[in-house]
């Protein structure tokens, strides 16, 4: 991903099992990454029990705060694909005591299929 994807706010695909391992003493014994997106230095993270949002903070990013979403929670998501002209899809989740949407940004090769299924799987 380039850097001008980053700046502006676009994510991308990142492997699982190296989220997997990189976070793994954060994971439960039986939690397993199914897919990962990175911005800039935050992960957005799918595993098989919730949505991780992991933000790495200040300077040198040993500072990480750890946001849970349990599938449980989401109310409602919609899936953005990039169009023709449009060089970015969108995820919003609407998550139970959250005034707005979480809204996240993927550059146009993300395979926003396989994200809504992996969101689907764990919803319905």
């Amino acid at each position: 991903m380039g850097l001008f994807n980053q700046l502006m706010g676009n994510s991308s695909e990142q492997n699982p099992e190296d989220v997997q391992a990189e976070f793994d003493e954060y994971l439960l014994d039986d939690e397993i990454v199914e897919k990962s997106y990175i911005l800039l230095r935050d992960l957005f993270v799918f595993t098989n029990k919730r949505i991780l949002v992991i933000d790495k903070q200040g300077f040198s990013g040993k500072k990480i705060e750890f946001i849970t979403i349990p599938y449980k929670n989401i109310r409602a998501f919609s899936v953005e694909n990039a169009g023709t002209f449009d060089v970015e899809a969108e995820l919003k989740l609407y998550v139970a005591g959250m005034p707005a949407p979480l809204l996240k940004t993927f550059d146009k090769n993300t395979d926003i299929k396989g994200l809504q299924q992996t969101i689907s799987k764990h919803l319905l």
